[in-house]
């Protein structure tokens, strides 16, 4: 299982293609196994193939059917924290660096497209950034001067192509991009197995150890993969337990989608400035209509009780600025991990010698975790990684009043979150329950997650995530335990849908 088994299902998951891939029966070795089939991991393991490395690819649940799949998938080296903010934090040269690698990234998605004949619907369109309130104007003058400072290619437009609303004046990136992500990530996974590669679905990662100058992977079911080098795209990472959690924070985010008449919205990457910001793009469709996405309504992993309120906003924010849109025809969340310097951490583990992790990629998913390939892969070939001295796991992350406060608050929410522990339950009794719901119960010294299924039967959990202990509450859309301090994800019966937690939830004592 993996976050593909969530309740919600995106427009890019139900139109996404097969991707037949065993899971792992016995043991195997490699040259580098990687952890992960989303953007980061298929892109690593494309890059090393390509080069004639032996490479095998595991994911806990289908082959490119995680968090990827729940993106909106905008391809853009515009910065959704800033680069005002990336300066005041790390300086212009590293933050000219960082720009660099998302060019590099759309760049070589664009490539990769057109060398594997991979048909993603990638196309060039412009993006566009515009103030969301009156005071934001003076935050996009800075960026321009930001932008202009470091290179970015970057000019002002009159108005942002919103229909139903005159923007002002705003920010336009020329030469941004869109695509499918999961016909993408079918397209990779072909050219990894044309490249020799092996992928094996549903095959969890449990353990990591070095050893005798490589890595042994144990899966849960048994098999053991030794290899030379490991790499771990997992979206937070599952083999860590503190260095680099302690360095960003789990969002929610979520996507409303809806036909429109073709044409009526223009085919662009729009954003505004709000820090819950709104993200929109189209995609074509046959015939005579497009599909509106539109994404925001962020808020921390596990801390929202009132999440169909957040859809609700998104699908009327929609509404009153693009005209066309009727009704949302799907409706999805995803998370993002926020770094607390605004920039991935891409590169060789804290403390590790033959393993490397990819992890942080705050709302630039798709372009950080292909940055984020091509960081890693010169590493593991023993060549010069133009990106790595910026995107260093072990890098010390300056920070600015921003990111100080992103930081501070998340964890002191981890703190509050531990506190539960010692706090009453949100139910006394699972007669309290309606089907199909969870919640939190006190049981003598312990906190349980109780969740009662549509049949009334009921399902009794120890609430402590295997990761780090913090208290699990329940998500009502997703139908999943969310952990708000690093990102775990669990199914209603404790199952594992997302790291960096490995085990399930416990078991409770009758």
């Amino acid at each position: 299982m993996n976050v593909g088994d969530e309740r919600s299902v995106s427009y890019w998951m139900e139109m996404a293609p097969v991707i037949d891939a065993p899971a792992l029966e016995q043991d195997e070795t490699c040259d580098v196994v990687v952890i992960g089939s989303g953007i980061a991991g298929l892109s690593t393991a494309y890059e090393l193939s390509r080069f004639g490395r032996s490479v095998i690819v595991i994911d806990r649940g289908g082959i490119g059917n995680g968090m990827t799949a729940r993106t909106t998938a905008h391809l853009a080296t515009e910065l959704d924290d800033f680069y005002s903010e990336l300066i005041r934090v790390r300086g212009e040269d590293e933050a000219r660096l960082y720009y660099d690698s998302q060019v590099a990234a759309v760049n070589r998605i664009e490539a990769i497209c057109r060398d594997e004949g991979i048909d993603a619907d990638f196309a060039r369109v412009d993006g566009f950034l515009f103030p969301a309130e009156e005071d934001h104007k003076k935050d996009l003058e800075e960026e321009y001067q930001a932008c202009r400072a470091i290179g970015v290619d970057v000019e002002w437009a009159e108005r942002a192509p919103v229909p139903g609303l005159d923007t002002g004046m705003a920010l336009r990136f020329p030469n941004q991009g869109r695509f499918h992500p999961t016909k993408y990530l079918a397209g990779l996974a072909r050219a990894i197995e044309k490249n020799g590669g092996r992928l094996y679905a549903n095959t969890v990662h449990v353990s990591d150890k070095e050893v005798d100058g490589g890595v042994e992977i144990t899966t849960e079911r048994g098999p053991v993969i030794r290899a030379k080098v490991a790499v771990f795209a997992t979206n937070s990472p599952t083999n860590d337990k503190v260095a680099i959690h302690t360095k960003q924070l789990p969002d929610r985010t979520y996507v409303v989608a809806g036909r429109v008449p073709k044409g009526s919205v223009p085919d662009a990457l729009v954003w505004d400035t709000l820090e819950a910001y709104h993200y929109i793009r189209i995609q074509p469709l046959s015939g005579t209509e497009d599909l509106l996405i539109v994404g925001g309504e962020d808020h921390r992993s596990g801390e929202e009780p009132e999440i169909e309120k957040r859809l609700t906003d998104l699908e009327d924010w929609t509404r009153n600025r693009y005209p066309s849109f009727t009704r949302a025809d799907y409706r999805w969340s995803g998370q993002v991990l926020e770094p607390i310097d605004f920039m991935p951490f891409s590169g060789r583990n804290p403390g590790s010698t033959n393993i490397y992790v990819h992890t942080g990629d705050s709302g630039q998913g798709i372009t950080n975790g292909v940055a984020g390939s091509l960081t890693i892969a010169p590493l593991i070939l023993g060549e010069d990684s133009r990106w790595a001295p910026v995107l260093d796991p072990s890098r010390k992350s300056a920070t600015s009043t921003t990111s100080v406060g992103e930081f501070v608050r998340g964890q002191a929410g981890a703190v509050k979150n531990l506190a539960e522990h010692l706090g009453g339950g949100e139910i006394s009794s699972v007669d309290e329950l309606q089907p199909g719901q969870g919640a939190l119960m006190r049981k003598g010294l312990h906190k349980i997650a109780v969740y009662k299924d549509e049949a009334g039967v009921v399902t009794q959990r120890s609430a402590a995530c295997t990761h780090m202990g913090c208290i699990v509450h329940w998500n009502g859309f997703e139908k999943c335990w969310d952990c708000p301090c690093h990102g775990s994800q669990f199914a209603p019966d404790g199952e594992v849908l997302n790291g960096p937690a490995v085990k399930p939830l416990a078991e409770v004592e009758e």
